[in-house]
């Protein structure tokens, strides 16, 4: 088995570096779209339900399965013989920082369900919890870097 792992991780690094960019792009844009829900989107039924579906897709077909390909592609890397040294630190503050992604992708499907029946936070609060995949990104890609 670590043979195999040996032997694909250069493929499974790529296809984990490509999904967690996916799952990025749509945790940067979910919540600026609940910005938009808030502020523009309640003063009209078409624009609010345009903004419900765009939502609902972004969240379903594009972070969801990013977010599965994250982890199962980051799992399969760390049970890679030699490629994580438990010793340090950097490992687990990205797997901290990887579950509080996790989290807020939840809190952002949570969210969208309380936008579809009408309730939500303010514009300020989304543009707020806008910057935490950037926060957590940074941490992420500073540890794994860097190795600290």
């Amino acid at each position: 088995m670590t043979g195999l792992l040996a032997l694909i991780y250069l493929y499974v690094k790529a296809f984990h570096v490509m999904a967690v960019m996916s799952w990025m792009a749509g945790l940067f844009y979910l919540p600026r779209l609940f910005v938009y829900h808030v502020e523009r989107g309640a003063k009209a039924d078409e624009p609010a339900a345009s903004l419900l579906i765009m939502e609902d897709k972004l969240l379903r077909l594009i972070m969801r399965p990013a977010m599965i390909a994250t982890w199962v592609s980051g799992l399969i890397l760390v049970l890679t013989p030699g490629v994580v040294d438990w010793s340090m630190s950097w490992p687990w503050v990205k797997a901290g920082c990887v579950l509080i992604m996790t989290w807020f992708h939840g809190w952002c499907a949570g969210q969208r369900r309380a936008l579809a029946q009408g309730i939500w936070l303010s514009g300020k609060r989304y543009r707020l919890m806008n910057e935490v995949p950037t926060l957590l990104m940074i941490v992420i890609v500073l540890s794994v870097i860097l190795k600290y």
